[in-house]
């Protein structure tokens, strides 16, 4: 091999420009793109996360604390490390006006908040004028949303629990908003000290306090963490600090990102497809140049690198368009994401996205220009003498078979090493083979029962011209249906699976889920508030029991993250209860009697405790308002959680717990059109207690599938836009079989009315064989994550279904209508005869 002569002979080709390679260079830099824009939004929100890490926090540390305020000591000990501590007092509550009721997460603060950032009220005032209020009344803020929905205007006495308040402003931003997280209902912002009267922050009720420390400069926060840990390790504090102010958002965003790349890399192996197809047809255009040379005496590896320099020159510049197209688009709408983002971000030219688009974009060139460019070896001199090259093997010989099996391996691990997740991974790179493989078959059979229906079609002459050029040997069936096929089936199965989850959240609401969840009900409160529900001839059904809320901080005696580092169960803290008798049914093990007056026992939800390897005797420690409470799991119980009633990991008998300060909570359920009235008896009756409203609670949970449905369909509309791509250049690239077929037709007197029935009849036959694969691919897909993932009964969507269907065939038949002109306008005479 000649490689100065190879580099020179590709150099004058490339001299005739891009004509051939337009759809090449498309593929890859839609591809490429699409993985740089996700990697660039995701490294931008990251670098905001980071930098901003504090004030997202709301100080430089925080130490949480659950259902209880500080003790004296641990206050003491926070003084000492630091130079300013804010007490933040996080809970929820129903905001009253008049007869009007609103679920609110309301925020009570001290004289030192914010330690870091500024809020933002409308109209523009101090925060502690604003909290200070009018007249004898204090002060609250609300978010727009809130204020909304009550009608309210500044001005307007609004109560919580049994406190007024009068609002003064709208809470437009909220510098330590981000990393509150989920949150049923909007913002209240108000002072802890004007809750004293409110009974909302009794003993046993649920809510959460939160110290943030402003620390010296240069404070070693690590160290900090052990001492803190140490010294009040025992109390049940959950710590966080600025090197990660909102960990649950930055994990999120690390996975959702990892999700998206992985689904841009179906657009990759889309973009694959029309990548080989260009190569294969300007290799085809190309033969006589091939066997000019090998005339000449060129070896087969100076005409291969010839090639493959070419297709590698071009590659790269896709790959540099696609990187500054990808990253450049985020950074040029920066100002538009970052007004619908929740979180602060840093829009900038990343090198890791680019460098992770490049590598995939890449591997894919490689992996799909080797096979056609090994074609190359089997056009000979005497190709010159006949009419195409070789017809020769369909697959490359081992060696490059061997090539393109090592770059695929690379590319799975490249993969994984970028998104950290392994199984997402072969899951995702096993899902988007397995849907190639199920669309070239389908292709296959879609061509064979063409040929056998084609001797049916005799009476129609447009019907068998369709069925005779899709089963054809240079039918475009293939590159069609791997085209449109692998985004429709991303698209299907997105959109089975947003709602298959929101049916099932939604759908079996009326029988099977409370109207109200009250909580804070205090022990004395509850022969009333049963008398009041109970009675209630719309009322069905009451539930009640015990609630605490406890951190798991020892099994066996190991730290909790020695048996589960990522378990939702040891994550903060869990719901617990007691009882005399088992509210679940027992799987293993025996409940306590009901006299039982032992030393503390522990029931646990059978399905969580396989799912972290526990069984029973194994000694569970939980921390309960800074207490230790160790006790040997005795039972387990199948608890159905999907109800959305009751329902507790770990249930302790009652000696264990009883003595502890707790409220209680209740499920009601209720006719729909008395849940207003039932509302709002309740809360006038017990001030203290707060409704929350299932219904609106599953709609929020709803909101956020959706987003996150919305999300993927972005990256699976890219994929799709790829495969649009790759139809054209497959049209393109039969537009001279097609102009001679139509020549030939006309010369045997066809009408250009039939001509153009018979191309849009082999479209949409092709676009709804495409679709109709889509769906079964993407059904299968939505089943497997719905049942094995999600573990929700699966229903087909029609609707969406049939949209699927409809975009294959509307997508096909309009490039078949594009690329139909010029074999409508050829003249036979003149195309015949060049063909002589």
């Amino acid at each position: 091999m000649n490689f100065k002569v190879a580099a020179r002979l590709a150099g004058r080709e490339l001299r005739g420009g891009l004509a051939g390679f337009r759809i090449l260079l498309g593929c890859i830099i839609l591809g490429v793109a699409a993985i740089a824009a996700v990697g660039t939004i995701r490294a931008s929100i990251e670098a905001g996360l980071s930098e901003k890490g504090a004030e997202l926090l709301g100080g430089d540390a925080e130490i949480g604390l659950t259902y209880r305020f500080a003790t004296e000591d641990e206050r003491a000990w926070m003084d000492a490390q630091a130079d300013t501590v804010s007490e933040v007092v996080d809970f929820r509550s129903m905001a009253v006006v008049r007869d009007e009721r609103a679920l609110t997460q309301v925020k009570a603060v001290d004289g030192a908040y914010p330690l870091l950032g500024d809020v933002g009220l409308d109209p523009a005032m101090p925060l502690g004028a604003a909290l200070d209020g009018e007249g004898e009344l204090p002060g609250a803020v609300m978010a727009p949303a809130l204020i909304a929905r009550l009608a309210l205007e500044p001005g307007d006495v609004v109560r919580l629990g049994t406190q007024d308040f009068v609002l003064m402003a709208a809470l437009v931003d909220e510098p330590d908003g981000a990393a509150a997280g989920f949150a049923l209902g909007p913002r209240t912002l108000v002072r802890t000290t004007a809750l004293q009267a409110s009974g909302l922050l009794q003993e046993g009720t649920l809510f959460s306090t939160d110290y943030r420390l402003n620390l010296p400069e240069g404070a070693d926060l690590a160290a900090l963490k052990s001492e803190a840990e140490e010294a009040l390790g025992t109390s049940g504090i959950e710590w966080r600090d600025a090197r990660e102010g909102a960990p649950g958002i930055s994990e999120f965003v690390n996975r959702l990102g990892a999700f998206l790349v992985l689904v841009g890399l179906s657009g990759l192996a889309v973009g694959g497809v029309g990548i080989s197809s260009a190569v294969r047809a300007y290799l085809a255009r190309k033969t006589a140049t091939i066997a000019t040379l090998r005339t000449l005496g060129a070896d087969r590896g100076t005409v291969m690198a010839t090639y493959f320099l070419q297709i590698g020159a071009l590659g790269g510049l896709g790959l540099v368009l696609g990187i500054l197209l990808g990253a450049g688009v985020p950074v040029a709408l920066s100002p538009i994401i970052e007004a619908r983002l929740p979180v602060p971000a840093q829009f900038a030219f990343y090198a890791r996205p680019m460098a992770e688009a490049a590598i995939y974009g890449a591997l894919a060139v490689l992996i799909f220009t080797i096979a056609p460019l090994s074609r190359i070896e089997e056009i000979r001199a005497a190709s010159l003498f006949r009419d195409g090259g070789s017809d020769g093997r369909r697959l490359p010989r081992w060696p490059m078979l061997a090539v393109i099996g090592a770059l695929t391996a690379l590319l799975l691990v490249a993969a994984a090493a970028f998104s950290g997740n392994l199984r997402l991974t072969l899951w995702t790179a096993g899902g988007i083979l397995g849907a190639l493989t199920l669309l070239w078959l389908a292709a296959w059979g879609v061509q064979a029962l063409a040929r056998l229906a084609r001797p049916l079609a005799r009476a129609r002459p447009a019907i068998g011209w369709a069925l005779a050029a899709i089963g054809g040997p240079r039918s475009t069936a293939a590159p069609t249906m791997l085209a449109l096929g692998l985004g429709l089936t991303v698209l299907a199965a997105v959109g089975q699976i947003d709602g298959t989850l929101r049916g099932a959240i939604t759908g079996n609401l009326p029988d099977r889920a409370p109207s109200f969840f009250f909580v804070d009900l205090q022990a004395d409160q509850m022969e009333g508030f049963r008398d009041l529900t109970e009675a209630d001839p719309d009322v069905s059904r009451v539930d009640s029991a015990p609630m605490l809320r406890g951190m798991i901080t020892a099994i066996n005696g190991r730290d909790p993250s020695e048996v589960s580092d990522s378990h939702w169960v040891l994550d903060g803290d869990r719901g617990l209860s007691y009882a005399a008798a088992s509210p679940d049914p027992v799987t293993k093990g025996t409940f306590w009697p009901e006299d039982y007056d032992g030393p503390p026992q522990i029931s646990f939800a059978e399905e969580e405790a396989m799912e972290l390897g526990l069984d029973l005797g194994d000694e569970i420690t939980v921390n309960i308002l800074g207490r230790d409470i160790t006790a040997p799991i005795t039972s387990l119980r199948e608890v159905d959680f999907s109800t959305a009633g009751i329902g507790f990991i770990m249930v302790m008998n009652p000696g264990a717990l009883m003595g502890a300060p707790h409220s209680v909570i209740a499920t009601v359920y209720a006719d729909a059109g008395a849940e207003a009235r039932l509302l709002r008896e309740v809360s006038n009756t017990y001030p203290n207690v707060t409704g929350i409203p299932v219904k609106e609670a599953i709609d929020r949970v709803a909101e956020l599938l959706k987003g996150l449905a919305a999300a993927t369909s972005w990256g699976a509309s890219a994929t799709l836009l790829t495969g649009f791509l790759v139809l054209i250049g497959a049209a393109a690239a039969d537009q001279n079989a097609r102009v001679f077929e139509a020549a030939v037709l006309k010369t045997l007197g066809a009408s250009r009315a039939r001509i153009l029935a018979s191309l849009a009849l082999r479209a949409i036959l092709l676009g709804a064989a495409a679709g109709a694969v889509a769906l079964g691919a993407g059904a299968l897909g939505g089943w497997a994550v719905s049942h094995f993932v999600m573990e929700v009964e699966y229903r087909i969507l029609w609707p969406s279904a049939l949209i699927i269907i409809g975009a294959g065939v509307l997508v096909t038949l309009l490039t078949a209508l594009a690329f139909a002109l010029r074999p409508l306008g050829a003249r036979p005479a003149q195309v015949l005869r060049a063909r002589e």
